[in-house]
């Protein structure tokens, strides 16, 4: 059938070795089947990147995630930019590998870029190849050039975003780049934009960087249209008074942001703290969103359209980490930076998170190693001369933040910091320290206080990731219902319901934290009032139950099975000390166990007999 409406209804390829530059339309067919952004881009990443790569004798394993031979992707659905839509500013970012994990490369982010992207003129754009000299892509109402990036090549995120949109005059203008970070092939290295935005998951600013990709600057005054206007005016209306009258989309998220979830988690005895080994401390609300509110926070920053308005604007006037304007610190990042590195000073939280976003790193990342390395230095497996000078103790909130500029450029002891935490407690004979699942670090949720977010993290494709399926909302928060945290009964199913929703939402593309509020059968509305699809609620469960599958399939094919579906044994093995969690450890395997069956895969992996339910050709 053929689209109505939502998408722009043009891909963009540029293949940077040659400097070819390619426009071809949208699928109907495709999009029928996997919408857009993550679950558009997997279709194209299998049947055209990897299959023609097998045809060529070249297996999937091999594929260099820093090599030319990987694809990045930068990816709209079809409700991103859509005004009325309930936040609708963000976009998806791909890759075949991830340099930290080795699997598929997945991160999101919101701002501004997604928005302007579609009205620049495209729906997405695949990056082939990789340029010899520094280069960035200009897109200006549809007119691509990729130009020489020299100049900015050393410059840090704030600096070349200044200057990419000095240079473009149009309106609408959104720079997406990447920081020091990601130039010296960190392996937690993020993309971002809007200065303060992050695609910060899975290494996609290594992989930028290692196609000596810059930037990509986006200008243009086009407006995707609606298929059915009035209808969805009608919608539009509905949702959006739903989300501000919802206590977390109209409540908490826009007074406090996402720091609200600090002393919520922290409550329930799951806040990680000191590297995991405790689930509670005492001293949380030194850094809880509340306490942001009263001492830093100057304004809120919206993403593109969005009504809710979690971001963070803040300054630290005065001492030694004064930063007289930033952007953040959201909840995962002061966690990571914060409560497990037992760091409760919030202007060093500050400072850090500032830095991360200048030099482009994964603030989840980037903290779990620097307390991975805490806990490996004060139990002995590191050295004091290979810190050359960090003090790294647990609660140093000069070294957290001196680790952070040295991860960036490889500089002494952050050379080795900047391979993430599993490679490094590999490296010092201590795997177990890291906390991490399939090579990606654990937000800031402990399952042995929530264990349908510990099958989460085991299962989540990308690794150790909440957003996947966030079981945080029914365990801990009672959205759409209240479910005991501390039982394994029942959360096989909770956790592929969430999982399949999330990669619908990550394909429309749409921020998650609309599905506080609304679920599939608004989502199948708005995807037929937008697009002029005719889709039921068990239409869009179903197109997301594919696109989870045809992820998870192609992860087969770089080896992932079943023996990486796991945890650390921490959290299996150790009850947790103390809290309201005390005693609890994660019963994995029994959740395993029904998850595969319910999910129809078989040592981790889709049957062939699942794989043509869903229509995916092996």
């Amino acid at each position: 059938m053929p689209i109505k409406g939502g998408y722009v209804n043009k891909i963009l390829t540029v293949n940077l070795t040659d400097k070819t530059i390619r426009e071809d339309p949208i699928d109907p067919a495709v999009a029928e089947k996997y919408i857009g952004g993550k679950g558009y881009a997997l279709y194209v990443f299998y049947y055209k990147y990897l299959k023609e790569y097998m045809a060529k004798g070249i297996a999937p394993k091999d594929i260099d995630p820093l090599g030319p031979e990987n694809v990045l992707a930068f990816t709209t659905g079809p409700i991103t930019g859509i005004a009325g839509v309930p936040s609708p500013g963000r976009h998806h970012v791909m890759a075949l590998r991830s340099p930290l994990t080795g699997s598929i490369a997945s991160a999101n982010s919101g701002g501004e870029f997604g928005a302007y992207l579609k009205f620049a003129g495209y729906d997405m754009i695949f990056i082939e190849g990789a340029s010899e000299k520094p280069v960035y892509i200009e897109i200006v109402d549809g007119h691509v050039e990729i130009k020489d990036a020299s100049d900015l090549w050393g410059k840090n995120v704030f600096d070349t975003t200044r200057v990419l949109k000095s240079r473009v005059k149009g309106k609408n203008v959104s720079v997406a780049c990447i920081g020091p970070a990601g130039e010296n092939l960190v392996l937690f290295a993020n993309i971002m934009n809007d200065d303060h935005r992050a695609a910060g998951r899975t290494g996609v600013g290594a992989v930028m960087g290692s196609k000596k990709l810059k930037a990509i600057v986006v200008s243009g005054e086009g407006k995707p249209q609606v298929a059915d206007p009035e209808r969805f005016r009608e919608l539009s209306k509905s949702l959006i008074e739903r989300i501000r009258k919802n206590p977390v989309t109209g409540g908490g998220l826009p007074k406090y942001g996402t720091a609200v979830l600090v002393n919520i988690i922290n409550q329930a005895g799951m806040l990680p703290y000191k590297n995991w080994q405790f689930g509670y401390n005492p001293e949380a609300d030194k850094i809880s969103g509340e306490t942001l509110e009263k001492t830093y926070l100057i304004s809120r920053r919206p993403c593109w359209g969005c009504q809710i308005g979690c971001g963070r604007v803040v300054k630290v006037p005065s001492g030694p980490f004064q930063i007289l304007y930033s952007e953040g610190p959201e909840y995962e990042s002061i966690w990571a930076l914060g409560n497990a590195t037992g760091v409760m000073d919030l202007a060093a939280i500050i400072k850090a998170n500032h830095y991360c976003d200048e030099f482009g790193l994964d603030t989840i990342s980037m903290g779990s190693t620097i307390a991975a390395a805490m806990e490996l230095y004060e139990k002995g497996y590191i050295p004091q001369e290979d810190l050359q000078g960090l003090d790294l103790r647990f609660g140093n909130a000069a070294a957290l933040v001196e680790a952070v500029w040295r991860t960036a450029y490889k500089s002494g002891f952050g050379a080795k910091l900047a391979l993430g935490s599993r490679r490094l407690a590999e490296m010092y004979g201590a795997p177990e320290l890291s906390m991490s699942v399939k090579g990606l670090e654990m937000p800031a949720y402990d399952p042995r206080g929530a264990k349908g977010i510990g099958l989460e993290y085991a299962t989540a494709n990308r690794g150790g990731c909440h957003v996947t399926g966030y079981t945080i909302s029914p365990e801990i928060l009672g959205i759409p219902q209240k479910i005991d945290p501390l039982t394994p009964e029942g959360k096989a199913q909770w956790v592929k319901v969430f999982q399949d929703l999330t990669s619908v939402v990550n394909s429309a593309v749409n921020c998650l934290f609309t599905t506080f509020e609304i679920g599939a059968k608004d989502y199948a509305d708005l995807f037929n009032t937008i697009a002029g699809f005719n889709f039921t609620e068990k239409d869009v469960l179903t197109i997301g139950e594919r696109i989870y599958n045809l992820e998870r399939y192609m992860m087969s094919l770089y080896g992932f099975s079943a023996k990486d579906d796991t945890l650390p044994p921490r959290l299996l093995k150790e009850p947790m000390p103390e809290g309201p969690a005390k005693g609890q450890v994660v019963e994995l395997d029994k959740m395993l166990e029904e998850y595969y069956k319910i999910r129809g895969w078989v040592n981790g992996v889709p049957t062939k007999e699942k794989l043509k339910e869903l229509g995916i050709e092996p």
